[in-house]
């Protein structure tokens, strides 16, 4: 069997110029209120009618619920890009219904709307950014981290790194994670009360529907629907950011139009995936403009040749990322655990 090779940038070719790459995506920012309406109306309604359609099938063997979890799922994972966009300022130009919109589909997914918002405005601000890392990001070490690391301390980073903890338990950690507001953090009152109003928006829709058909039949439709699409989250900002030829450099050498570009990879999906994931595997185009609505990152793409040197993963390839685990400063790649006995670690 043939491995087909990764498409990688080419390393010797310069990051866009500031003023010519913003000049360009300042082209695409704009939003398309009827685009957005209609990318509303063609989420949420079938998401309701799935979640109907769930419960009806209770009354059949299980593993049919299981079964439509799926494409509920991927209608949730859409639903999450909306409230992406939202908090990035492009579905709507009104920042009013942009918060109302991201606050309602926020509770959809189980997030608080304002929290993610400011903790995903520092991930594309530090992104790539050795010296700011741990906004948003999948926990990275470099070898000599790691190396320096107890024995306990290597252990334990190798079971946070390890996929079935990443992708099985991960799911729950988010739905978890998101009840909270993180102790010592800097979030403002509003956004810290976002937490707590997600958390009595939830509250009241499990029990307005738990009143109608049961808490365990509501249980039995979202749970499934909503972890498969927590873990489809997971992967997807997993391999757009830790793949083979990412970017990483120390705050001092680090520009952001090529964390962009270098550490972003482009996620080409069939187009079923790509409109349940709201385009979001053009992930250099989204980091390098991120207040180009979901709807306009392909023809950004396809219009503007200087975008085109992105590391490119198709599903297939996609799963040979899951061995990097290390950024070895030597050589400036991510690395394997397999890999610590042939890279040297930096003095």
């Amino acid at each position: 069997m043939t491995t087909v090779p990764i498409e990688r940038p080419d390393a010797t070719a310069s990051a866009p110029a500031r003023n010519e790459w913003r000049a360009i995506v300042s082209r695409y920012q704009q939003s398309d209120v009827g685009r957005s309406v209609m990318q509303m109306v063609t989420t949420l309604v079938p998401l309701v009618a799935m979640f109907f359609v769930m419960y009806q099938s209770l009354t059949l063997p299980y593993w049919t619920t299981l079964l439509l979890a799926l494409p509920t799922a991927g209608l949730l994972v859409r639903t999450f890009i909306i409230m992406h966009d939202c908090s990035h300022g492009s579905f709507t130009p009104s920042r009013r219904a942009n918060d109302l919109i991201g606050w309602i589909t926020g509770v959809l997914t189980l997030t608080a709307y304002s929290q993610w918002r400011h903790s995903h405005a520092l991930h594309h601000a530090s992104s790539g950014d050795l010296d700011r890392r741990g906004h948003g990001d999948v926990d990275t070490l470099t070898v000599s981290e790691y190396l320096a690391l107890p024995r306990w301390g290597r252990i334990k980073y190798r079971i946070v790194r390890n996929p079935f903890i990443l992708f099985g338990i991960g799911p729950i950690h988010f739905m978890i994670d998101n009840r909270i507001p993180p102790k010592g953090s800097r979030l403002s009152g509003r956004e810290a009360a976002s937490v707590w109003s997600t958390n009595l928006g939830i509250v009241a829709i499990v029990a307005a529907l738990s009143l109608w058909i049961g808490f365990k039949a509501v249980f039995l439709v979202y749970f499934p629907a909503m972890y498969i699409a927590a873990a489809a989250g997971i992967w997807l900002f997993y391999v757009q950011h830790q793949f083979e030829g990412t970017y990483w450099k120390d705050h001092g050498e680090w520009d952001y139009a090529t964390a962009a570009i270098r550490g972003s990879s482009y996620f080409k999906l069939p187009a079923v995936l790509q409109w349940f994931t709201g385009n979001i595997g053009l992930h250099h185009i989204h980091h390098l403009g991120p207040r180009i609505p979901n709807y306009k990152l392909q023809r950004c793409h396809e219009e503007n040749p200087m975008f085109h040197e992105v590391t490119v993963l198709t599903i297939g390839q996609s799963f040979r990322t899951l061995r990097l685990s290390l950024w070895d400063e030597t050589t400036e790649q991510l690395v394997g655990f397999r890999d610590l006995k042939r890279v040297s670690a930096p003095a």
